[in-house]
This record gives C-alpha cells, structure tokens and sequence, in this order.
C-alpha cells in the first residue's frame, strides 16, 4: 500500500511589483484593492521602483492612490502604506502633500519629526502647513511623557510657538499649532493658550479651549466651566471635551445639564466627559440616557457605562498595557 504524504501548501502567488505599478499608473483602469494592498511594507528598493513609477502618474490618479491607502489601513490594521506617504509629502501637488501627513497619523517615529517641521516651516500650502501642525501634536505629547528626545521637544515647541505668534499666517495654521503645543508644560505654553483665550478671534478662542484639555492644568479648570454656557455650540462642545480631559468631579454637574443640550455634538461630547470622570453621579446619568429616543445618545451612553465598568474592574482583571512599546 502506498503511504499517503502531505503535499506541501502553495502560498498564494503575489502580482508582481512591476506590473502593480503599471495598473496603478493607468487611469483607464480601476484600482484594485489586492493590488493596493500589496504596497504594504514596501523594501527600500521596492520603494524606489514605486517612486520612479510615481512621477508619472496623473495627479487625480494620486490622490484616488492615497485616500483608497488610507481606506485600506482603517479596514485591516495589518496593512503599513507608511513608507508611501513618507515618500509623497514631496510631491508637487498640496492635496497629495496633505493627504499624505494626514495618513501617517499613526506613526510615532522620531525621525518623522524633522519632515513636519519642514513642512510647517516652509510648505506653500496653507491646507499642508495646518496637517503638519496637527501631526506635530502626537510628538508634542510624546514629548511629554520623555518618550523622545529633549533635542525634538525643544524644535517642535520653537516651532510651534513661531508659528502661534506669527501674524501673517492664516488662522486655521494658527489654531492647528496650538492645538498640537497644548501637551507641553511649559510656562510659555501656558501663556499662548492665556492670550489665545483672550483674543476677540473666535477660532482662537475655541482653539485655545480645546488647548486646556489637552494641557492637563487643573488651573483651567473655572475656565472651562464658563465656556460650557457659551453661546456657540462648539465652544460648549470644546468645554465639555476639555472637562473630560481635566477629569475633575467638579465638572460632573455641568456637564450632566449639556446632555439635554439643544445640539447634540454637544451631548455626545458631554456623555464622553462623564464617562471619563466616572464616579456615582456621572454613572446614574449615563443609566439615565439610555433610555433616550435618540438612537446616538443611547449609544454614547452605553459605551460610557461600558467604559467605567471596565475602568473600575480590579487592576489584575485589566489587560496589562505595560509592555506597549515605548518611541526612541
């Protein structure tokens, strides 16, 4: 009798580079998805074969590239298109630029820096200038933990402060920028959000709410209850944002009256608020609104409660969130 033996398996066979880049770069085709998503971790010199197929390709085409790459990361955490928007923020086009920053959101190399600085420094394009400024904010905060290097703590926060105080930029730069500096406890932090807060610009002033929350100083605290009686909805949306942030119990009662507020990103800001205080009362109400008619309110609602109850569970319960790795 013959023995029976496993027959090795046959890995799926991958499109070739080359021709990848040829579909990708003729816009008579459309975009293939598997195709796409074999540009994910990209060697060196694959890059460069990308890189030399990029030039030619019509800027539209670009685009559609870069917004389907971002698609496919959302859907599959596996996929890692970094390396191509590392590439494509030199590209000629703004949108192609800005789209780019904006798909390296989760990137937390160091040597990132460097390029976004550049950018905010020097990019023509307003719209590129205000992404950078943005991406700028997550190593502002890493910086604030000393996840890296006093040497980049100290060129974003000159950066940044540069920009803040620089009159002829738009606003929307403006804002960006101190947005992102917020995390850094420094004395001249806190004096730009103060003077942002008492500019007649309303942006500013929103931004500058926004910036107490993520600065953390409990002094901003009387501030921010004000703001939650403003009259515009987005700088009530920004106070209770900033509340949750600040986590102060003090806030709990103000912040359970904005979730009956007439608008309701005003009430979703509020629940997540609450959800992040925690505590009886906060608690109580979040059990409240899940009854509400409205299918978001129940919804928030739900997710705040499930938040709490997993915040409160015994720290040996938790998933230990030690081993995350740190950036050098």
């Amino acid at each position: 009798m013959n023995q029976k033996t496993d027959e090795p398996k046959v890995a799926p066979q991958q499109t070739p580079l080359a021709e990848i880049l040829a579909h990708i770069a003729d816009t008579s085709q459309p975009l293939s998805n598997a195709e796409l998503g074999e540009l994910s971790d990209l060697s060196v010199d694959e890059l460069k074969d990308l890189e030399a197929t990029w030039s030619r390709i019509d800027t539209e085409r670009k685009r559609q590239i870069l917004a389907r790459l971002e698609e496919l990361s959302e859907d599959n955490v596996e996929l890692n298109f970094d390396r191509i928007y590392r590439s494509a923020i030199y590209d000629a086009d703004d949108d192609v630029r800005r789209k780019a920053v904006e798909g390296l959101w989760e990137n937390c190399e160091p040597s990132l820096v460097r390029p976004l600085i550049r950018l905010v420094q020097q990019d023509p394009a307003a719209e590129v200038r205000s992404a950078a400024a943005t991406a700028l904010g997550r190593f502002a905060l890493l910086a604030e933990h000393q996840k890296i290097s006093g040497e980049n703590r100290l060129r974003i926060s000159q950066t940044l402060l540069s920009v803040i105080h620089n009159n002829d930029e738009p606003i929307e730069v403006r804002r960006r920028a101190l947005e992102a500096i917020a995390p850094l406890s420094l004395p001249e932090v806190t004096r730009t959000i103060w003077e942002a807060y008492r500019r007649e610009e309303p942006g500013l002033r929103i931004s500058s709410v926004y910036a107490m929350g993520r600065n953390c100083d409990l002094l901003w605290m009387p501030t921010v209850l004000k703001e939650m009686d403003h009259d515009d909805p987005e700088m009530r949306y920004e106070a209770a944002t900033a509340a949750g942030e600040l986590g102060e119990a003090e806030a709990v009662p103000r912040l359970i009256e904005l979730t009956v507020d007439a608008d309701m990103e005003v009430k979703l800001a509020a629940i997540l608020a609450l959800s992040k205080i925690g505590g009886q009362e906060a608690k109580q109400r979040l059990r409240t609104l899940m009854t509400n008619k409205s299918k978001a309110v129940r919804e928030a609602a739900e997710h705040g409660i499930s938040e709490m109850e997993a915040y409160e569970e015994p720290a040996n319960q938790r998933p230990d969130e030690s081993d995350e790795p740190d950036a050098d």
